[in-house]
């Protein structure tokens, strides 16, 4: 079995740009306009509609049933604009000897 990703995070970034975290702790600031094409697309043109989004069944939502898939949006390159594209990775304090 492969791996498929969940979206645990997200918050608007700037124009159609979502900072998106994923529960391997991958986190990409994606532009989102990548996937307008199509009739279904054209209210997310609109940056307060866009702003609207939220994470349901582990991927972004808009609230005219718009979706993008989680491993799309896993693949997905990082914006030009905002590029550093992260793992984040929790490390263990150690403490300095005096």
């Amino acid at each position: 079995m492969s791996y498929l990703p969940q979206v645990v995070g997200a918050r608007y970034i700037s124009e159609f740009i979502v900072s998106t975290r994923f529960d391997d702790g991958t986190e990409k600031h994606i532009d989102v306009s990548q996937w307008f094409t199509g009739p279904v697309f054209e209210p997310l043109k609109d940056r307060k509609f866009f702003k609207k989004f939220f994470i349901e069944a582990g991927t972004l939502a808009w609230p005219n049933g718009v979706e993008i898939a989680p491993e799309a949006l896993y693949a997905a390159r990082e914006s030009s604009k905002n590029r550093h594209n992260k793992r984040v990775e929790r490390t263990r304090k150690t403490r300095r000897s005096p």
